[in-house]
C-alpha cells in the first residue's frame, strides 16, 4: 500500500511506500523537495505537515526540536507516512530535477590545495554524462555501503571542457575518517570509485533579481565556486558578495582564484574573513565570525537572497541571525550544511 503525499502550495503529489521516507520517495519521483544531509542532522528538509500522520525516525534536536514537532513540523529525510499526507514546502519545483545516476568514477588528478584540503578530479563515463545544478553534490558509495557526500566545485558547463566528463571536489581531511584518511594517504590516480548523484537543493535561483550574499566556511566554498562559475558563464549580473571564512589565511585555499573572478565580474565583491590569525600570518583583513561580518555590512537583508554553505554551526547561526536581526525572509535563505559522520551519528 502506498500513501499519497501532496505538497503545497505547488499542488504536486507523489506516492510514498510505508517503508520509505517522504524524502526518498520524493527524490525517486523527481519532486524537488529541499534537503541536505538526508540523515536527520541538518534540518534543511524541515517542512510543515498540514494534515496526515508521519512517524519520525532518529534525528538531532537541533534539526527538529520538540517544540517544532509539536507545532506540526517534520523532517522528510527521516519521516515516514502512515496515511495520506499534505506538506507545505516552498522549494518544490516543476523543472530542474535531474535524474539520479549511479556510475563508476576514475581518479584523474589529486592536488593539495592546502595542508588539509585535497582537490580530487574525477573522470566520469562519457556515455552517460551526469547532469547537475551548480551547488549540488554527489555521494561516494563505499564498499561497506557507507556513503560520503561532496559538492561539485565546478559548474556544469565545465563538465566536458577537456573532452571527457570531469567533476572537481574539495575534500577536507578529517583525521580518523574512514574515507578522508584514504584520500590523503593511499588514494592513487586511476583508482575506481562508485558515485551517485546529483543530490541537494542548494543551487542558485535564477528567477530572482535580488542581490546575493554568498556565505562560505572552509570547504563550503566548493559549491559556491560552482555557483560563481555558473553566474559568469550565464552572464548573470545580479550584485553578489562572497564572504569566505577560515581560521587562518591559508584556509582560504583559492583566494587568488576569487580575486581573479572579481576582476572579471564587476558585480562580484569578495570579503575574506579570518577568525584565528596568528602574528606570523600578518593578516590585515577582516576578523571574527564570518557570518557576523555580513551583518556588519548589511544591517538590512530584507531585499536579499542568502546562499550559505559550510559547517553547521555557521549555517545555523547565520540563518537565525539574518532572519531575526536583519529581516531576511526565511524563504530566501538557502543552505547546505556540511555534516560529518560524527554529526550524523548523533542523530542515530
Amino acid at each position: 500500500m502506498a500513501y499519497t503525499i501532496t505538497v503545497q502550495p505547488s499542488g504536486r503529489s507523489y506516492e510514498a511506500a510505508p517503508d520509505e521516507t517522504l524524502l526518498t520517495a520524493g527524490i525517486r519521483q523527481g519532486i524537488g523537495l529541499p534537503y541536505g544531509c538526508k540523515d536527520g542532522a541538518c534540518g534543511s528538509c524541515k517542512c510543515k505537515k498540514l494534515s496526515g500522520t508521519v512517524v519520525m525516525g532518529p534525528h538531532q534536536d537541533k534539526a527538529l526540536s520538540a517544540t517544532e514537532a509539536a507545532d506540526g513540523y517534520v523532517l522528510t529525510c527521516c519521516g515516514t507516512a502512515t496515511s495520506d499526507v499534505v506538506l507545505e514546502s516552498r522549494q518544490v519545483t516543476h523543472a530542474g530535477a535531474f535524474p539520479i545516476k549511479k556510475m563508476p568514477a576514475r581518479v584523474a588528478q589529486l592536488q593539495r590545495l592546502s595542508h588539509d584540503v585535497m582537490h580530487v578530479r574525477l573522470q566520469l563515463p562519457a556515455n552517460d554524462v551526469i547532469q547537475y545544478h551548480a551547488g549540488q553534490y554527489i555521494e561516494f558509495v563505499l564498499r561497506d555501503g557507507a556513503r560520503r557526500s561532496y559538492s561539485m566545485a565546478n559548474a556544469p558547463h565545465t563538465l566536458v571542457e577537456s573532452g571527457v566528463p570531469m567533476v572537481d571536489l574539495h575534500i577536507r581531511h578529517m583525521p580518523g575518517g574512514q574515507f578522508t584518511d584514504h584520500v590523503f594517504s593511499a588514494m592513487k590516480d586511476k583508482e575506481i570509485l562508485r558515485i551517485e548523484g546529483p543530490y541537494g537543493s542548494f543551487y542558485l535561483r535564477d528567477d530572482s533579481p535580488k542581490p546575493i550574499i554568498l556565505l562560505a566556511s572552509g570547504t563550503g566554498f566548493a559549491p559556491i565556486k560552482s555557483i560563481i562559475e555558473h553566474m559568469q558563464f550565464m552572464g548573470i549580473t545580479r550584485d553578489a558578495t562572497l564572504y569566505w571564512g577560515g581560521r587562518r589565511p591559508q584556509d582560504l585555499y583559492m583566494d587568488d582564484w576569487i580575486k581573479a573572478r572579481t576582476a572579471e565580474m564587476p558585480h562580484l565583491r569578495y570579503v575574506p574573513v579570518v577568525s584565528d590569525a596568528l602574528p606570523e600570518d600578518n593578516w590585515s583583513g577582516r576578523t571574527g565570525f564570518v557570518h557576523r561580518a555580513v551583518l556588519q555590512d548589511f544591517a538590512d537583508l530584507s531585499g536579499h537572497q542568502v546562499y550559505a554553505c559550510g559547517a553547521p554551526i555557521v549555517v545555523d547561526a547565520a540563518r537565525a541571525d539574518y532572519v531575526q536581526q536583519a529581516g531576511l525572509p526565511e524563504e530566501e535563505f538557502y543552505a547546505d550544511a556540511f555534516t560529518t559522520e560524527a554529526d550524523k551519528a548523533h542523530a542515530a
